[in-house]
């Protein structure tokens, strides 16, 4: 064992993808269901960006993580289907994606039950994984989500390699799978005037120089490179072609692993 990786492993890398569709729209304001520009631009992630990730995914041989909300897959439901037939980890992202933070206890939970059920019920397989919409956790979440028997949590920013967080109130832990704005499509290429966002959306060379300036220290320090993506913003054409480079670009390194969150999470609780 090399550094905080078994084996020869340097250093492992995560591609992961939130397809929120047109629920994190919706839960901000459910009047934008009758702006149909933005509709149409949030359903273009599951229906014509996520099926082009997959086939990119297979063509490099890389197994991803996909947060799917409750709705999303309810509305989607081949999508979340092919998206575990093809070997990829299906995630919970909660209902509508609704923070937690902004939910009371009873109502955390009860997006948690419900997103656990649409998702087993639909792949066979309950979540393992979470990830808080918005990366906005409650004083309660992590007690749910060790109640519920989820496995890891990815929306904390504490380290940059996987670390365990106490669960409040018991002697249970979670694996935690940092996360950080920086490695996040979402603030690069937003923009969605009709809801006030008016983000800079960035030429692709640039992030692409930022996401592998960032690789190449997490790669430094032998830990975790964990890339957070929406198909509604990644899956454009030309920022599609940038991620190719970045993977091309990250092989470039010597003893990395692309690997699932979930496959992570359970190396790091059996090393």
């Amino acid at each position: 064992m090399s550094g905080i990786w078994p084996g020869d492993t340097k250093c492992v890398a995560m591609l992961t993808f939130d397809v929120d569709g047109v629920s994190s729209w919706l839960n901000r304001n459910p009047d934008f269901v009758n702006h149909p520009s933005l509709m149409s631009m949030a359903e273009y992630g599951p229906s014509v960006a996520t099926p082009r990730i997959l086939d990119m995914l297979d063509a490099h041989g890389i197994k991803a993580s996909f947060y799917v909300p409750g709705f999303v897959a309810e509305t989607h439901v081949d999508m979340v289907k092919e998206i575990a037939r093809r070997g990829h980890e299906v995630a919970h992202h909660g209902y509508m994606h609704e923070p937690p933070s902004t939910l009371s206890p009873d109502e955390e939970k009860s997006v948690l039950e419900r997103g656990i059920s649409i998702l087993e019920g639909i792949t066979g397989t309950a979540p393992v994984g979470y990830r808080s919409p918005s990366w906005e956790l409650s004083e309660h979440s992590l007690e749910f989500l060790s109640s519920l028997g989820f496995k890891y949590d990815t929306s904390l920013m504490g380290d940059d390699a996987p670390y365990m967080v106490d669960v409040p109130g018991t002697d249970k832990q979670l694996v935690e799978l940092p996360i950080h704005w920086l490695l996040d499509d979402a603030p690069n290429f937003v923009y969605a005037p009709v809801a006030n966002r008016l983000g800079p959306m960035r030429n692709p060379d640039e992030v692409f120089g930022t996401w592998a300036a960032e690789f190449e220290g997490i790669y430094r320090y032998g830990s975790s490179f964990n890339l957070t993506m929406h198909p509604q913003y990644i899956g454009r054409p030309g920022r599609l072609l940038m991620l190719e480079r970045l993977i091309d670009h990250i092989r470039t390194f010597p003893n990395v692993e692309f690997m699932r969150c979930q496959d992570v999470a359970e190396l790091w609780v059996n090393r």
